[in-house]
């Protein structure tokens, strides 16, 4: 005897084929979606000339008037698979199982947006957004999910599920820093065009970059919010071993920003070393320039007469590879 809730699951699976629900599905997408394409659009004057023709899946949802190549279709969960350029490394699970619970009762509102793939008989998409729905509508018991099925390249793929999770605002800085510099590393893009995409200053993706030069650890306690990006910039300006005993007593204590910045200053002032130079802004440009061009720490120590010290910082002999290979210097180790 079938249970309310398979019952439930079954009529949800039941509708998607009827042309009531695909109406249905239409008019909620078009209710849910226009707020993410109105914050779509503000990602940055140059993401159309980013995308091409790609910007159009994101706007699909908004649109009122549909043709049928546009509607949602039905899927099933076992012929998707998740999408390789998800930037998310960590879900929440009470709230997974409450998606799941919304899901069981209410069905998948907004249609998942996949892509086909070539080469696999079993999987034959994967997704681009949408992956919290998918996973949701898996514990929720569900067969088959309302998708958008287009052809997206592998770097406009990259992007999109990039600005997804950040329009969900919860995305941690890590995780974006991960994803801008995949989009840096992988596709080419400058920091300006990443900038653009994601929809952020310059300066602030920069300031995320940067994340990615904090020890290990740190870069955990961040990842599991244990810091935040404002005590992370604070521990970068130590080296790596201070950064791992400071956070470790933020963590513990659970400092404030502004604790940890008077604790990173106290670690700077009780070593053993000339007081750091007055601020100079040109020098603080030259810093950020060579960390941007880089995609690493770099410090500038001046000392007299125009001397100094330029001090590059990198985290293993792999790293230290990648930045000789920049600079047209990768068989020096090897030779």
């Amino acid at each position: 005897m079938a249970t309310a809730s398979s019952k439930t699951a079954g009529k949800t699976a039941a509708k998607s084929s009827t042309k009531t629900p695909a109406k249905s599905a239409t008019k909620t997408a078009a209710r849910v979606a226009p707020a993410a394409v109105k914050k779509a659009k503000g990602l940055g004057r140059g993401l159309s000339a980013l995308l091409g023709n790609d910007i159009n899946v994101i706007e699909d949802l908004s649109r009122d008037e549909k043709t049928a190549e546009q509607l949602p279709s039905s899927v099933p969960l076992s012929q998707i698979r998740a999408g390789k350029y998800q930037p998310r490394t960590q879900m929440d699970e009470a709230a997974l199982n409450e998606l799941a619970e919304s899901v069981r009762s209410q069905g998948i509102m907004q249609p998942i947006l996949i892509r086909p793939i070539a080469g696999d008989q079993t999987e034959k998409y994967e997704i681009i957004a949408g992956e919290r729905r998918f996973r949701a509508a898996k514990l929720a018991g569900l067969a088959e999910v309302p998708v958008l099925v287009r052809e997206v390249a592998d770097e406009n793929a990259a992007v999109m599920a990039l600005i997804e999770n950040i329009q969900r605002e919860d995305l941690n800085p890590l995780e974006e820093a991960q994803g801008v510099k995949r989009l840096i590393d992988e596709f080419q893009f400058t920091h300006e065009q990443a900038a653009q995409a994601i929809g952020r200053s310059r300066s602030l993706t920069s300031n995320l970059l940067r994340l990615l030069n904090l020890a290990q650890p740190v870069q955990n306690f961040l990842l599991q919010g244990q810091l935040d990006m404002g005590h992370a910039r604070a521990l970068l300006a130590v080296d790596s071993a201070t950064q791992i005993i400071l956070a470790n007593q933020v963590v513990a204590r659970k400092l404030s920003v502004r604790e940890t910045e008077k604790l990173v200053n106290s670690a700077g002032q009780s070593k053993s070393q000339p007081k750091p130079r007055a601020a100079n802004r040109d020098v603080e440009r030259l810093e950020e320039a060579l960390s941007d061009h880089l995609g690493t720490r770099v410090s500038l120590k001046m000392g007299s007469k125009d001397k100094g010290q330029l001090m590059i910082d990198f985290h293993g002999w792999e790293h230290l590879n990648a930045l000789l290979e920049k600079q047209g210097l990768g068989n020096i180790l090897e030779s």
